[in-house]
């Protein structure tokens, strides 16, 4: 079966060992980072709605639930850069079988993970919003918003780990054309299911939610029957459905290194509801602010996730074409592309801030001068931000997961949450906006030596040896994988 699947048509996934690398990454991100932007697009105009159509404490209760979302999908985020990386290098050695049986093993077992997490959800719901000390006044809107959001998340989850797939196979486009499709049923349903307009019914908050639901699950469907339709690389067929029950050489790799990956994105949640907790104390009006405040926030973070996840994916393809010189070429020019992007960006959104805060909050409202507030102290922190995602970019790929981990512990934990309870009695609520660059700065530090450091590029080739040992002893094959020099 190897043979011939090795032998298919390269044409159809995006060779990225070759190239200019800045030009490459730059061509190769810019689609993530639109599918990011209007990803948080949607968020946005889905506040305003809500907003401008049911208040203040209806905001505060989605910006509340959203964290708990983030929560959820840095699990799925951990097991999706794993399937991304493993499906890069395969593809970099041109081994197309291996990696359609990861990405096989990686959807069965997201698939099976989303409904746990669906119904769970769902049941926790009201125990994890009294864990964030979510005020009385946005307590009902918000269970009613993430009940509804729970159940959209098979879908979402799905066409996340498709869209990572297809990343790894140097594949960006295709998961920008269903992101695009998903946004404009989202922000066109979002009105008519709050306010009842037309035949729709009148669900306020929950209408918000049940639009990003079906959106979701349309998106989810038109993905899977255009990856078919196109004959794409990693799409499965006849035997090859078997993929979808997860091997335990790949489910092994998928979830030792999924998980600590996962574990990075669930230290920043996790820190994300301890902030929010923070704020709620605060009372209702700041908690308006800060809800706003993540909204633009949200813009900020993405070319840096943009630019990690498709550093992650050349550097995964050049380690498996053996081509480990590229290495630090790769992260030179992904960090220019963060500081020129995410630099531009926080200028421009903190130049135009308060007609932006504005459609969060509506005019005249007294938590738009408190959100600017919180705006200039600490936008500038996400410059740091990328920095840091972008050198565990290309640690991840030579499957390097535990280092980032520790830097994140204490940079979120000693470092932010630490700074609050020290500067809190002396600065009020600003400590609580301070703390973000000092976390930050924290984290910049720390990744920039653990990168330097030499012995985690030994560490990640006797590591792939030894799990090309154990795939050998499971499967009998270990085509596609190599020991790189890294």
């Amino acid at each position: 079966m190897d043979a011939p699947a090795s032998a298919a048509p390269r044409s159809h996934h995006r060779d990225l060992t070759k190239g200019p690398i800045l030009r490459t990454l730059l061509v190769f991100s810019a689609p993530t980072l639109a599918s990011n932007i209007l990803q948080s697009l949607n968020g946005s105009v889905n506040s305003v709605w809500v907003g401008q159509l049911l208040g203040e404490s209806a905001l505060a209760a989605t910006a509340n639930a959203n964290v708990v979302m983030f929560l959820v999908f840095a699990a799925v985020f951990g097991f999706g850069m794993a399937a991304t990386v493993k499906v890069g290098q395969a593809f970099g050695a041109g081994n197309v079988d291996a990696a359609r049986r990861t990405f096989g093993s990686a959807i069965g077992f997201c698939v099976g993970l989303s409904m746990v997490v669906a119904a769970a959800g769902w049941l926790g719901a009201p125990a994890l919003l009294r864990a964030m000390s979510t005020p009385g006044d946005v307590f009902g809107f918000a269970l009613a918003y993430l009940r509804v959001i729970f159940v959209a998340m098979p879908a979402s989850m799905i066409t996340v780990m498709l869209g990572m797939g297809l990343r790894g196979a140097g594949d960006a486009q295709t998961s920008l054309r269903f992101m695009i499709l998903s946004v404009v049923l989202d922000v066109a349903l979002n009105p008519l299911l709050i306010a009842g307009i037309g035949p729709f019914p009148r669900l306020g908050i929950a209408g918000a939610a049940l639009a990003t639901a079906l959106a979701s699950y349309v998106s989810m469907i038109a993905l899977v029957l255009y990856v078919y339709a196109r004959n794409l690389p990693l799409r499965l067929r006849g035997a090859e459905l078997h993929y979808l029950i997860p091997a335990r050489a790949e489910l092994r790799y998928i979830v030792t290194k999924g998980l600590p990956m996962g574990a990075q994105m669930l230290l920043i949640s996790m820190a994300g509801i301890i902030m929010i907790g923070l704020v709620n104390r605060e009372g209702a009006l700041v908690s308006a602010a800060y809800g706003a405040s993540l909204q633009v926030w949200t813009y900020l973070q993405m070319p840096a996730m943009a630019i990690s996840a498709a550093l992650s994916a050349m550097a995964a393809q050049a380690i498996g074409a053996g081509l480990s010189g590229r290495l630090g070429q790769i992260t030179r020019a992904g960090l220019i592309l963060n500081t020129a992007i995410t630099g531009a960006m926080t200028l421009l959104l903190l130049a135009f801030d308060r007609p932006v805060l504005e459609l969060f909050l509506g005019q005249g409202s007294p938590s738009v001068d408190l959100a600017r507030h919180i705006q200039f102290i600490a936008s500038w922190s996400f410059v740091l931000f990328g920095v840091t995602i972008v050198l565990f970019g290309t640690m991840r790929a030579g499957g390097v997961v535990i280092a980032p981990l520790v830097v994140l512990a204490i940079a979120m934990y000693p470092g932010r949450i630490g700074f609050y309870w020290l500067a809190h009695p002396t600065l009020g609520a600003d400590a609580i906006w301070l703390a973000f660059p000092i976390g930050s700065l924290i984290a910049a530090t720390l990744a920039t030596v653990a990168y330097r450091r030499p012995g985690w590029r030994e560490k990640a080739r006797a590591v792939d040896e030894d799990e090309c040992a154990e795939e050998t002893r499971a499967d009998g094959d270990c085509a596609g994988r190599m020991s790189p020099s890294l």
